[in-house]
């Protein structure tokens, strides 16, 4: 299979919200954001960050958001990680996750820093294995809040 990772366009728009629509779908409560995401919200968070699109032989499989805190924009929370059902179960996910911190890495950010809800807890053996850490010392912000606190990780750049 070949696997190519690009950034995104805002011309991707439309694409990374039917990405995100497709990947959440029947692996996440219906009451999370990703089910609901529209190119117009997709539009907002690649202006304010950036985005990678995963391509499986020419296929779009997957993608993966990212932007500063608004309080230290040398910290980026990574958002809306999903591959598609198709591609499930092949590790395409690990891509989206180095091509962000190779990229973070290059653009000198501090660190990387994300939340699972707590039904995603499984996932966070995959983020450790890319060097992310529990942080629940970081208080979680959202623009919905949540009934249960999520999960926080972290992983330190450039030190």
């Amino acid at each position: 299979m070949k696997i190519v990772v690009r950034e995104a366009s805002l011309e991707d728009a439309p694409l990374i919200a039917e990405l995100t629509r497709k990947a959440w779908a029947d692996k996440c409560p219906p009451i999370s954001g990703g089910h609901h995401d529209t190119w117009q919200k997709v539009n907002e968070d690649l202006h304010a960050g950036g985005a990678f699109i995963l391509m499986a032989d020419d296929i779009p499989a997957g993608s993966l958001r990212w932007a500063p805190l608004d309080e230290d924009d040398h910290i980026w929370k990574i958002r809306r990680l999903g591959v598609i059902p198709a591609f499930c179960g092949q590790n395409l996910s690990q891509h989206l996750i180095e091509a962000v911190i190779h990229h973070a890495q290059l653009s000198e950010i501090d660190e990387l820093r994300l939340f699972l809800h707590r039904y995603l807890e499984p996932l966070t053996s995959l983020y450790e294995a890319y060097g992310f850490e529990l942080a629940p010392e970081i208080e979680f912000s959202a623009r919905d809040s949540m009934d249960i606190s999520p999960i926080m990780m972290r992983r330190v750049l450039n030190q």
